[in-house]
Formats: C-alpha cells, structure tokens, sequence
C-alpha cells in the first residue's frame, strides 16, 4: 500500500470576503507541486461563502463537477437547463462535457453556506453537457457506507462519467469499517469532514485527509464521533 497524507493546515486558501476558500490541491493562486491531483481527483475546494454571496455565471469544460452542500444551501443554474437548490443531504453533478456555463449563489442572504466543491477529470471527454441531484437520507450512512455519487446507479448514487465512486458514512466513536475500492487499481482519498479518524493507523483531525493506492482493502477506525468522505478514482499517470 501507497499513502499521502494532507493535512487540513497545509491547504491553500483564498479569503475574499464574500468567499473564504481552502484548496486541498493546486487551484487558482495556490499552488503545491506535489498536491495538484490525486489520481483522477482533481480540485477538492471546502468553501464557506457569505450570505447572498456567489460565483456568477461562468464555463467549464470536460470536467466531473460534484457540490456537496455541508451547512446551508446553494442556488444553482446552467446553460443546460438544470437550476435548483441543493441543500444539507442533497448531492450535485454535473458533467461539463463539450462545454457548460453554470452560476451558484448561497440560498440565504444572511446564513453562511459551507460546501464542497470536487472535481474529477472525466473518462470520456467531449460528452453531451449534463445535470443531476439527489436527496440521500443521511440516517442511511450511519456506520455504514452510503454511496452518493457512482459509475454504477444500481449502487444508488449519482451517475458519473467515470470509473469513480463517492461515499458517505457517519461513525460512532470507537466504530470500526473498512473500504474496499470498487474499480481494482484504484486509489481512494478520504476526507474527515468532522471528528477524528485512524486510516491505516495514520491519526486524522477535521479537514485532514488520506490518499492510499495499491489497496485490496484499507481499515479504519473513529477516534470521536466522526463524518468522513471517501473518494475513489482510477490512479492516473
């Protein structure tokens, strides 16, 4: 097995008020040699943005777009006709494809709205441009994986243009799960949203996080009561 550590301190952030982001890889005037992706993992930005705050419209191209709202909720619309509001629990996709302008603004003038935003290169480029979200019951991932975004929608996710799977799970202190990735060859990136953690015995605090390759199967264990995000990829070169 193969791991990297990032901790939640050595992120890159970018505070403009309106909008105090931390980059875990290379993203705008950040920049890490050595943290630009992680597999097919590409950006994983944890944003808080300020009541009534937002990114006015604007492109993207063949490039896997999930938003994982953690507190709040955010007003999203895209020149492909999706629009909604994607709140605590829910889940959004959207693949940029041949080409997309998309636009989102915090939902409450006056709360602030914390989210993650992740993106991951896609498997097939140049695919018709396309939209998504779900609402997942977040009692479902008690100490136990729940799937939010996957390649395979019998698994109840998400679809996503690639061989790619996101899971939730929200541990009891001293609870006890291991991960097995999907895709054999594949790395997984977890991220401690809440609490504390030990993957493979590495101890991780809020916002650390643990890239491991060349894994049948990795354990890990809470250290308090904890919410963690798995993101598994193809390991590209």
């Amino acid at each position: 097995m193969k791991s990297m550590f990032y901790a939640a301190n050595e992120r890159g952030q970018a505070n403009h008020g309106w909008l105090n982001a931390h980059h875990s890889f290379s993203f705008g005037e950040f920049y890490n040699p050595e943290k630009v992706h992680f597999g097919a993992l590409r950006v994983l930005n944890d944003d808080l943005v300020g009541g009534g705050g937002g990114f006015p419209t604007h492109p993207h191209d063949n490039m896997e777009i999930v938003t994982i709202p953690l507190s709040g909720a955010i007003v999203h619309k895209d020149s492909t006709g999706g629009n909604g509001i994607i709140k605590t629990g829910d889940v959004q996709i959207m693949s940029a494809g041949s080409g997309v302008r998309h636009s989102e603004y915090n939902a409450s003038p006056n709360q602030t709205l914390n989210l993650l935003q992740i993106w991951v290169f896609p498997k097939e480029r140049n695919i018709k441009p396309r939209y998504d979200q779900k609402t997942f019951n977040i009692s479902d991932r008690k100490n136990k994986w729940q799937t939010v975004v996957g390649a395979d929608e019998n698994d109840g996710g998400l679809w996503i243009n690639q061989d790619a799977v996101f899971a939730l799970v929200d541990l009891d202190n001293e609870q006890l799960i291991s991960y097995q990735p999907k895709f054999s060859g594949n790395g997984v990136y977890f991220f401690v949203i809440d609490g504390n953690a030990e993957i493979n015995e590495k101890a991780l605090e809020k916002k650390d996080a643990l890239g491991v390759w060349d894994i049948e199967e990795i354990q890990i264990k809470a250290t308090s009561d904890t919410k963690l995000l798995a993101i598994e990829v193809p390991m590209l070169k």
